[in-house]
This record gives structure tokens, sequence and C-alpha cells, in this order.
């Protein structure tokens, strides 16, 4: 079952302290690219949870993005260092008066010293921490889904663009059918005009009729293209989902397409040549979000 990496989920948690949001975005890329925003009261849980996004989103880029409203009770509080707050103020005191400068912005300045405000912030609780984990468990769970979602919307499409190519197909083999022949007796006629009926050895122009028509050929490419067709088919709807295996298939796929366009040499599969490929480039373009 295909899986798309985009995806979102949401969950909520509440805690004594407070209440815990978590969102997790997923967009597509080549690798595993995680980016992590949780506030720094829950710093200590960045590698563990670092490991679940791992754990459960296995390619994209994944933003994780943690919100932590504290309750009313559990609000920083703030002391301030009264003795280091008067020498930081004297202080600068002293060089404003040195410069004649005023007075008005040196209580502010000598608050926000780095060792004068103290705050009591307290880390979260074991529950806390226990909530945020289900609460990140939750929403990668829903991104998942969304994932899943997603990929059955792209399976659709992708089963859609990979008929076309099919029925293009059927319609190049309708084409390729009496292709051989009548190029065989266009030559003939084109050499019979110029030279007239015994004005050339009707052996050699056989053999190199013969020889013309196996490279205008498209027989194999024409059983190859099916198969792959048929194996595009089996790995989009397997148990896994597999976007590389795709790509690879999707490039095996158009290979065939351009041999059978560069060797036919003819005008009405020329055209069903140019229609499969229009086909194929809307499956590569899906596949960039095919987890």
């Amino acid at each position: 079952m295909l899986r798309s990496m985009t995806g979102f989920g949401k969950a909520l948690a509440t805690a004594e302290e407070g209440s815990i949001q978590v969102e997790v975005k997923s967009l597509n890329s080549k690798y595993l690219d995680v980016s992590l925003r949780i506030p720094s009261d829950f710093s200590d849980k960045e590698i563990d949870l670092r490991n679940m996004v791992q754990e459960h989103l296995e390619r994209g880029k994944i933003t994780v993005t943690v919100s932590y409203e504290k309750s009313s009770s559990t609000q920083s509080k703030t002391r301030y260092r009264e003795e280091q707050f008067i020498a930081h103020y004297l202080e600068l005191k002293k060089l404003a008066d040195r410069v004649m400068a005023p007075y008005d912005s040196l209580f502010d300045v000598a608050l926000r010293s780095p060792d004068v405000a103290i705050s009591d912030d307290a880390k979260p609780s074991q529950t806390a921490q226990e909530k945020l984990t289900e609460a990140v468990e939750e929403a990668l769970a829903q991104c998942n889904q969304f994932r899943e979602d997603e990929g059955r919307t792209l399976a659709g499409k992708l089963t859609e663009y990979a008929g076309n190519i099919a029925a293009g197909l059927n319609r190049v083999e309708k084409l390729d059918a009496g292709r051989i022949e009548k190029t065989r007796e266009r030559i003939r006629k084109n050499i019979t005009n110029s030279f007239g009926e015994e004005g050339f050895d009707k052996n050699r122009l056989e053999q190199e009729i013969l020889f013309y028509a196996e490279r205008l050929d498209i027989h194999e490419e024409r059983v190859r293209l099916r198969t792959h067709l048929s194996y595009f088919g089996e790995v989009m709807n397997g148990a896994a989902s597999s976007g590389k295996k795709l790509g690879f298939i999707a490039q095996e796929i158009g290979r065939e397409i351009n041999t059978i366009g560069s060797k036919a040499n003819d005008a009405a599969i020329q055209r069903e040549v140019v229609g499969m490929k229009e086909e194929l480039e809307k499956i590569k373009e899906q596949l960039n979000n095919v987890l």
C-alpha cells in the first residue's frame, strides 16, 4: 500500500503543571530530516523524541513542534539579588557621572544584569514527561494515518496514468501490425519506379529490406514495456510502500517508450509515444511524494 510523505498530526495532553500541544508536519524529502522545536523545559527529552520520530516515520522532512503552557500555579517566579543589583547600579552611575550621561535607564540596565535575576523554574514532573511522550505518539500515529490516506489518492492517480500508457501501447501494437509490410512494399515500389522490374538484384533487395525491417522492429520493446507496466502495478499494490523502487521501474518504462519512438519511424506511432511520455511525466511527478 502506497504512503505519501505529506502528513500532519496533532495531539493535546494535560498535566498538573500545564497543557502540552504537539504538532507533526511531514513533507517530501529524499532522506529523513527531523527538526524538533521543543521548550527548554523538555530539552532532556530531545533524543528520545528524535528516536520516536525515526521509528514511526522512515523518510521525509519532519517538523515536530511542542508547545507547553504552564498553569498559573507553576508560572516561573523571579527573585533578585539586592547586593548585586546595588553594586551594578552604583558602578553604572559612576560611569554615567564621568561622561555626564543621564540616569534614566540605569535602573533597567542594572536589573537585567546576568547575576541579578534568579528564576525559580521547576523541571516538569515525571507525569508531565510521560504525557509529552503519549502526545507525540498520538501525533505521529495521526501523521502516519494522514500519509496512508494521501497514499490511496496517489495510488489512484498512478493507476490511471499507467493505464493510459497501457492503452497507448495497445494502439501502438495495432498500428505496428502491418507497418513492416507497408515499409517493405514502399521500398520495392520506389526501387521499381527508379530501376524498372529487371534493373536490380531482387535477392540483394530482399536482404536489404530484411536488414532495414530488423532495425524498425519494436516487438521486444513492446513486450518489455508491458512487463514493466505489470511490475509497476504489482509493486504499487504490494504490502510495503516503495517509492524508490517505483521510480526505478518508471525509468525503465521511459527507456522502452523512447526506444519505440526512435525505432518506429511512423508518424501515428510517434503521436502515441508523445502521449505515453506525457503520462510518464505525470507518474514521475507523483512519485516524488511517495514514501
